[in-house]
């Protein structure tokens, strides 16, 4: 397999193709997608196996470029520079477009690891979803 560096990954070293395709495919996606949705969409570029998406999927979710949406059991692109500092992340999807906005909020995120704290919960990492609708739907 041959090693790409994806131009916004100049500091996490080097992706293999298979990351390095995946990546692109949820980077250039416009909404999240599952590892099913990925795999049909690289077929053309020799993917065949579940497993291999997965694999992907789970590196790149290791290195803070893609994050995992549990309610949706699907899959997003990273859009924030320096993703990985922040403890806390959010996303608000949209139920009628599908749209997801990722933001970080230090004082939300001081505020669960207060709770952790009291409660002597070791928190290893914290992801809020909000579901609603987007402005873009609720002017429709």
């Amino acid at each position: 397999m041959s090693a790409h560096v994806h131009p916004h990954d100049h500091e996490r070293g080097e992706l293999t193709r298979n990351q390095g395709l995946v990546l692109n495919t949820l980077a250039g996606a416009k909404g999240p997608l599952s590892a099913y949705s990925i795999l049909d969409r690289l077929r053309g570029d020799g993917f065949r196996a579940p497993l291999q998406v997965y694999r992907a999927l789970e590196k790149l979710t290791e290195l803070g470029l893609v994050h995992r949406l549990e309610s949706l059991n699907a899959f997003v692109a990273c859009r924030q520079d320096e993703c990985s500092a922040h403890g806390s992340i959010a996303f608000a999807i949209c139920e009628k477009c599908g749209m997801v906005s990722e933001f970080a909020n230090d004082e939300v995120a001081h505020l669960l690891e207060d709770w952790a704290q009291m409660e002597k919960f070791e928190l290893a990492k914290t992801t809020i979803e909000l579901r609603g609708l987007c402005q873009d739907c609720r002017t429709a």
